[in-house]
């Protein structure tokens, strides 16, 4: 599934930095842009983005102002700050209006790409049923990442804790061979659990494709 982001964002060089940082991450396609909060208001009505990168500092409105009247609307759109605005009182303000996260300018891809991909895994937790259970609203929250699960023969507990204690560490997909050298262990051993735990949906796989040969496994939790 591919994640349409719209961004809003006054600035034309940041807008094309903002760009080049999301066209970099997998799973992610920019849908629209707007340079101020009536132009991307109107567009964010009938697009209704699965996800918002949002100016503090618009020319027409501030950005609270801009995702207040998302929020009064209902539009179903997720809110990251992207500003330059690093005030408590803005940052309370914002995140008791819903945004999923807040990112401070001048910011490392790096941050750019935790703050994307840390969304991608939120999203990837939602339950497709209407009615919840109290474990599938966990899972959703991130209070409960795993759940008990019976493992086949030749697998064990510790083992797959270890192992998924080290990709929670992680905060962006990792291969199985850069996984297993952080935990000491085979290449093999490693995958085994990583498959086996995609399989139980308790980490996903992201596919990457080079210029040749078959694609590469990316895990993530």
């Amino acid at each position: 599934m591919t994640l349409k982001v719209f961004i809003v964002e006054d600035d034309p060089m940041v807008l094309e930095v903002n760009k080049s940082f999301l066209n970099r991450i997998t799973g992610f396609s920019v849908t629209g842009e707007a340079q101020s909060g009536n132009e991307a208001y109107k567009k964010i009505s009938k697009m209704k983005p699965n996800l918002i990168l949002l100016d503090m500092y618009l020319p027409d409105m501030s950005g609270i102002e801009l995702l207040q009247k998302i929020r009064n609307e209902s539009i179903p759109s997720d809110v990251i700050m992207v500003t330059a605005a690093s005030d408590a009182k803005t940052i309370q303000q914002v995140v008791r209006m819903g945004a999923f996260d807040y990112l401070v300018k001048p910011f490392r891809f790096e941050r750019f790409q935790e703050a994307l991909q840390k969304y991608q895994r939120t999203t990837k937790r939602i339950p497709n049923s209407q009615i919840l259970k109290q474990e599938e609203i966990d899972m959703w929250l991130g209070h409960k990442i795993r759940e008990e699960i019976t493992l086949p023969k030749g697998l064990n507990e510790i083992t797959m804790k270890q192992i998924l204690d080290a990709l929670m560490e992680h905060n962006e997909p990792i291969t199985s061979e850069q996984l297993a050298q952080n935990v000491g262990m085979a290449r093999v051993t490693v995958r085994r659990y990583l498959d086996f735990l995609a399989k139980n949906e308790k980490v996903f796989i992201n596919l990457k494709y080079g210029t040749v040969g078959r694609p590469t496994k990316f895990y993530s939790n």
